[in-house]
């Protein structure tokens, strides 16, 4: 759902700033790679070609967490953490960045990817 001055200003907001994994997912691939999300798929080309959604789990995978970071070409990422402390991400584009820390890595750079992309998330349920 996007408020009428984040549709004006192109960016993205859940009423409550809280995702599920799926659904932060689901925006990530629409907006970076163009797929279309499915209940168990997404479909990643002229709807022959698709992708189940156990194989491409960014929220989850360090892997596929990273082939969304290559895609926006950013100018420059950071990432950390410790065995103590959370994980944390900032991604910068060109004009734009944006940071986040959660429990996991993969879950740090996709929200970080998110808030450069001005999807407003605050945390992943």
């Amino acid at each position: 759902m996007q408020t009428d001055r984040a549709e004006r200003s192109g960016r993205t907001r859940m009423d409550t700033g809280r995702f599920f994994a799926d659904q932060l997912t689901d925006i990530l691939v629409q907006r970076i790679f163009g797929w279309k999300a499915r209940r168990d798929r997404f479909m990643t080309g002229d709807g022959r070609e698709w992708l189940k959604r156990a194989a491409f789990q960014p929220t989850k995978s360090l892997d596929a967490a990273f082939r969304l970071l290559k895609a926006i070409n950013p100018v420059d990422y950071k990432l950390g953490g410790s065995a103590s402390g959370p994980c944390w991400a900032k991604v910068r584009l060109s004009g734009t960045s944006g940071e986040a820390s959660a429990t996991s890595l993969p879950i740090a750079i996709c929200l970080a990817i998110a808030k450069t992309l001005g999807i407003e998330v605050e945390t992943i349920d």
